[in-house]
C-alpha cells in the first residue's frame, strides 16, 4: 500500500473582503421620522406656560365665581362650567410642559379640551343668547349682572378664544386626526344622557329642570328632543372635522425653513 501523498496547507480566507467600489453620484438624504426630542432637546417655553396659566386661571376665577354666587349642582350641571374646568386643567397642564420643556400633552386630549372650549362659546352666542333663534334662552332668564355677567364672558368668549389662539399661534399642526372625534364626541353623548335622567328625576315644575331649552321634554317631547340632539351631533363631528382639516393645512408657527433630511425643530407644547 502506497503512502499517501503530503497534504499542502490551506491559506486562510480573509476576514475582510474588499467591497465593491462606490458608485459616483450624490447620495440622497431622506426625510426621517425619527420624532423630533429624539434629534434635538425641547426648549423652555416660559411665555407660552404664562399664557396657558394666565387663561386657566381666568377660567377657573369664573368657575369659582359661579359656585360661590349660585348653587353648586346647578352650576356643574353646566356644560360651560365643565368645559372650563376641563380646558383650565388641561391648561395647566400644558403650562406646566412648556415651562419644563417636557413633551406637550397628546393630541387627544389638548384636542378635546378646545372642541369642547368651542362649542361652549359658538352654542352660547348662535343658540342660546340669539333672541332669532328658537332654542334661546333670552325669554326665560335675565340677564347677568355684576359678577356674573364678568364670569359669562370668561366661560363663553373670553376661554374658548383663548384656546382657539393657543393652539393656531403656540402649538405644532398636524397632530389633530379625524379617527379622535368619534372619542371626543362621547362626552358630549355622555352629558346628553345625564340631562335627560337630571330632568327625570326632577319634579315638574322648576324652571330650571332641563339645562337647555332644546333638552327640554316638557315643552318638545322626547322625539323633538332626540330629533335635536341628532342634528346637534352631526354638527358637532362637523366641527371637530373642520379642526381636523385646519390643523393640517395651518402653518407652522414655529417653523424655520430648515431644509435637511432631518426635522429638527423640537416639539411645540
Amino acid at each position: 500500500m502506497s503512502p499517501l501523498p503530503p497534504t499542502t496547507p490551506t491559506p486562510p480566507i480573509p476576514r475582510d473582503i474588499p467591497g465593491l467600489p462606490a458608485v459616483p453620484g450624490r447620495a440622497a438624504l431622506l426625510p426621517s421620522r425619527v420624532p423630533a426630542s429624539a434629534v434635538v432637546a425641547p426648549a423652555r417655553r416660559p411665555g407660552v406656560a404664562a399664557y396657558r396659566l394666565l387663561v386657566a386661571l381666568a377660567a377657573a376665577a369664573a368657575v369659582t365665581i359661579d359656585l360661590v354666587l349660585g348653587s353648586a349642582v346647578r352650576v356643574l350641571s353646566d356644560f360651560a362650567i365643565q368645559s372650563n374646568i376641563l380646558l383650565a386643567l388641561v391648561l395647566a397642564a400644558s403650562a406646566r410642559r412648556a415651562w419644563t420643556a417636557r413633551r406637550p400633552l397628546p393630541p387627544l386630549v389638548t384636542g378635546a379640551a378646545l372642541l369642547y372650549a368651542l362649542i361652549t362659546g359658538l352654542a352660547h352666542h348662535l343658540l342660546l343668547t340669539d333672541a332669532a333663534s328658537p332654542l334661546s334662552l333670552a325669554g326665560g332668564t335675565t340677564d347677568p349682572t355684576g359678577w356674573q355677567a364678568i364670569s359669562a364672558q370668561i366661560l363663553h368668549t373670553v376661554t374658548p378664544i383663548a384656546a382657539a389662539l393657543d393652539w393656531l399661534l403656540l402649538t405644532s399642526p398636524g397632530h389633530l386626526h379625524l379617527r379622535q372625534a368619534p372619542t371626543w364626541l362621547l362626552y358630549p353623548l355622555a352629558y346628553l344622557a345625564f340631562s335627560l335622567a337630571r330632568g327625570e328625576l326632577i319634579a315638574p315644575g322648576p324652571p330650571g329642570r332641563y339645562l337647555y331649552p332644546l333638552l327640554d321634554v316638557d315643552h318638545h317631547g322626547y322625539k323633538s328632543v332626540l330629533g335635536n340632539a341628532l342634528l346637534l351631533g352631526l354638527s358637532l363631528y362637523a366641527l371637530a372635522a373642520l379642526l381636523v382639516a385646519i390643523d393640517h393645512i395651518r402653518p407652522n408657527p414655529r417653523h424655520h425653513g430648515t431644509k435637511t433630511g432631518f426635522r429638527l425643530q423640537p416639539p411645540v407644547g
